[in-house]
């Protein structure tokens, strides 16, 4: 979900929800702690440098049980922080830490916000060989064999 998507739809919102891949809920009394842009700037295994962007929401809860943010706190958040930070129109990435810091994309299911699971991925299939059905198993599309590493 975009930076855009998200600024259309918290108007309409009475509250601000979150919801885990696993279906609960990160508690009401959440705070976002950070507005940011992330820039990765990388290579991959096939030898191509590469950048993302993504605009970063970092949730957090505390004990503090008495305050809740609102969609149009939010959306002033978002609108500060897009002209101190310069942000574009980029996905967000949502953090949140339950046993470890997560990494999650974004989505809304016409009621709340739904944190979505990430993937790891190799980006050079095609400098890889490695078939398409090997993708998303234990095999390595850089093994010493392939010349891509």
């Amino acid at each position: 979900m975009k930076l855009s998507q998200v600024k259309t739809l918290l108007p309409a919102l009475e509250t601000l929800r979150f919801q885990l891949p696993d279906g609960t809920f990160v508690p009401a009394h959440f705070h976002i702690t950070e507005v940011g842009m992330i820039t990765k700037h990388f290579i991959d295994c096939g030898g191509t440098v590469r950048e993302e962007k993504a605009v970063n929401f970092q949730l957090w809860e505390a004990d503090d049980f008495d305050h809740r943010l609102s969609p149009q706190k939010l959306l002033g958040i978002i609108e500060i922080s897009e002209k101190a930070l310069n942000l574009g129109d980029y996905d967000i990435e949502v953090e949140y830490q339950s046993d470890t810091i997560g990494k999650y994309g974004l989505a809304f299911d016409g009621t709340h916000f739904v944190l979505t699971t990430k993937r790891t991925d190799c980006l050079a299939r095609d400098t890889c060989d490695v078939p398409e059905e090997d993708f998303g198993t234990e095999s390595s599309c850089c093994s010493p064999e392939s010349g891509c590493c």
